[in-house]
């Protein structure tokens, strides 16, 4: 498919339009360059395909031309999924050489410095596929214009440096600037597959440098409880709202887990909901009324509980009948039924939950065995 045909994605109930990785504009840029290089001509529009299998003509931007080397940029467009890189001006500086392909990270690309990334430490932070796309590119520059030497292209990011420092890049051990990405070259609007893959690649750190149990959070609020109960913050994993695909990973990397969450968050978990964004399921006050009822409550508590717009205020209702903790505790038991059962028992899970107005709540059975581990492994 071609991108001038309009590529689009169907989210949400609207119709969304798709853009191009950096991944995408390194290759583009590189294939430019390399022609530019090659013939001294400078063309207006470079034409790409992806791994996904769309077609992009991307406009070459900032061309500069020397005897056996050339650069130039493509600029990054997140479609209707704009992000920090969208608009950003992906640089190749591509430079002709005897035989082979070289490829490296230069100003505002990152350099990668821990283990268990994409890239091994000391390499520039520009993904497997996207190196892929790059050689493929200046392989098809060559062909184009008959020639039978090699290349090396440097990619750069003017701007990355600072960009970086409103992705994932500083937590993942990338320095330097950005990383160079995508795994099919398109960016699909609110694309949860992406979150999914920077959560793995966070996991997948921890577990190079050695983590066997790793502490995971929904977000900054579970940070922030966790520095409250003496763990140190900085080594949790956050998965936002997929539970589900995070203990899939952690399986797959035999890696034990304890979550720290807000009820809010966890009380979907005791109902077997592995995706808490609220346009997936609520359901909230429809378990905690279930819970309250389990627990020795009044059908009139149920009904209260129902009315309630957050889990704090519906905990105010159950706190009328002296059922919070018995309640916190029911809710407990079936959330370690339902991450035993998603794991399928492969790895030990376990998770305490707590609320910002009542704090600790509860915690599952295997709870405190992987706090003391996570402490002493500290």
């Amino acid at each position: 498919m071609a991108m001038d045909d309009g590529l689009s994605v169907y989210v949400n109930n609207k119709v969304l339009r798709c853009g191009h990785t950096t991944g995408t504009c390194a290759a583009a840029a590189s294939k430019a360059a390399a022609v530019m290089a090659i013939t001294g001509k400078v063309p207006g529009k470079v034409t790409i395909t992806t791994p996904g299998g769309v077609t992009f003509n991307l406009p070459v931007e900032d061309p500069k031309v020397i005897d056996g080397k050339a650069s130039c940029a493509v600029r990054k467009d997140g479609g209707d999924d704009i992000d920090v890189t969208h608009g950003t001006l992906v640089y190749s500086e591509v430079t002709l050489t005897s035989e082979g392909i070289s490829i490296d990270g230069g100003k505002g690309v990152g350099r990668v410095t821990r283990k268990g990334l994409d890239q091994p430490p000391g390499n520039a932070a520009i993904n497997r596929v996207p190196r892929t796309m790059i050689s493929i590119a200046l392989e098809e520059a060559a062909t184009d214009c008959d020639y039978e030497g090699g290349f090396s292209a440097i990619i750069s990011v003017p701007d990355g440096e600072r960009i970086a420092e409103s992705t994932f890049n500083p937590r993942l051990g990338i320095v330097g600037g950005i990383s160079i990405l995508g795994t099919t070259g398109i960016v699909e609007p609110m694309s949860e597959a992406a979150i999914i893959k920077t959560i793995e690649a966070e996991m997948d750190m921890k577990s190079a440098e050695g983590a066997k149990v790793m502490l995971v959070v929904p977000g900054n609020y579970g940070r922030d409880f966790a520095d409250s109960i003496g763990i140190d913050s900085e080594s949790a994993v956050k998965c936002s709202n997929f539970i589900g695909p995070m203990l899939d990973h952690a399986c797959m990397l035999n890696t034990d887990i304890l979550l720290i969450g807000n009820l809010g968050k966890l009380v979907k978990l005791a109902g077997g909901i592995m995706n808490t964004h609220s346009r997936e399921a609520d359901s909230r006050m429809e378990i905690l009324a279930a819970y309250a009822i389990m627990a020795g409550g009044s059908a009139d508590l149920a009904r209260e509980v129902m009315g309630c717009l957050s889990t704090d205020d519906a905990l105010a209702m159950i706190d009328k009948e002296g059922l919070i903790a018995k309640v916190s505790d029911l809710l407990a038991k079936r959330i370690e039924y339902h991450m035993e059962h998603r794991t399928g028992g492969r790895i030990r899970t376990a998770a305490i939950i707590y609320s910002s107005v009542y704090g600790l709540l509860s915690r599952t059975s295997l709870a405190d065995e992987l706090l003391a581990e996570i402490r002493g492994a500290a």
